[in-house]
């Protein structure tokens, strides 16, 4: 007697991948986090030459992002070298920044 077989359910289908739990963040928000559209003042600053200090928002979170980047086809892109911390980190270095440099002045 031939063996019955099984239906699978669409959510169990092994290409189907992993459901996402946090979903990307949306075009909208990351352009609006590059520029300041209100005129308050610059959210991206030049530390030298492709090295910047940008404010971006990552799942809902303020960061303070220390990034270098590249230029490919005229763009600003974001390269792998680089740090994000979060407000509570950025606040946390400014408040060594003092010793850090005595430090290195040493």
């Amino acid at each position: 007697m031939p063996k019955a077989k099984k239906q699978r359910t669409p959510s169990s289908e092994s290409d189907s991948g992993p459901e996402d739990r946090n979903p990307p963040a949306n075009k909208k928000a990351k352009e609006s986090s590059t520029k300041s559209d209100a005129g308050d003042g610059p959210t991206t600053w030049t530390l030298e030459g492709l090295r910047q200090v940008r404010i971006n928002e990552f799942r809902g979170r303020k960061m303070v992002d220390i990034r270098e980047y590249y230029e490919k086809n005229g763009e600003n892109l974001p390269g792998k070298k680089g740090i994000s911390l979060s407000i509570k980190q950025w606040k946390k270095l400014l408040e060594v920044a003092e010793e850090v440099t005595r430090a290195v002045e040493d």
